[in-house]
């Protein structure tokens, strides 16, 4: 029988196997080494983008709220505008109140009786005067209460206080009363 030796084809066959091996290692080494090499580009891509888009954003909203800083301004000046009007207003409205108090203390003043001081705290008034009776001061009162400016008259403080000067019988009075919006004043104000 004869003998044939197979080991120099095993041998080249183990070595072709080998080669290939290491080909197709290689091969695979490269390929992931290039998609690592990928991914670390795409992946940088991807970062420089959020980092531009970031930049924008940033430089968007430092204008935004420079304009939100502008219409902070600009409704806090419309507001002391408002105010201001408000202010103008209610002077207009209350301008001729001075006017009609002063007819109405004059229209409800009795005769024998005159005012010393008038003094208007607010909607407050004070009067202080002299009147030939009590009696006079209190139809001076009566009148008050019936006046459409003029309410809530009483008695201040130091009240009714009667002296007698040559003869003749003077009572020294003072009296608190509140300025009321008149008829009129109400009309005008609901047009």
């Amino acid at each position: 029988m004869p003998r044939i030796n197979l080991l120099p084809w095993r041998e080249e066959a183990r070595k072709e196997r080998q080669k290939n091996f290491g080909i197709a290692f290689g091969i695979a080494v490269a390929m992931g080494a290039a998609v690592v090499v990928a991914g670390k580009l795409h992946f940088d891509q991807l970062i420089n983008n959020q980092r531009v888009r970031n930049t924008y954003l940033e430089s968007e909203i430092k204008i935004v709220d420079a304009k939100i800083a502008e219409i902070k301004e600009l409704q806090a000046t419309k507001q002391r505008l408002i105010n201001r009007m408000q202010v103008i207003e209610q002077l207009q409205q209350s301008r001729p109140e001075v006017v009609h108090l002063f007819d109405e203390l004059v229209r409800t003043l009795p005769d024998g009786v005159y005012l010393t001081q008038v003094k208007q705290t607010g909607k407050k008034i004070e009067l202080q005067g002299v009147a030939e009776s009590n009696a006079r001061v209190s139809n001076y009162m009566r009148n008050i209460e019936a006046s459409d400016w003029l309410e809530n008259a009483k008695l201040g403080p130091s009240g009714i206080q009667s002296r007698g000067d040559s003869g003749l019988r003077r009572s020294n009075f003072q009296l608190l009363a509140s300025q009321a919006k008149g008829e009129g004043e109400a009309e005008e104000i609901e047009e």
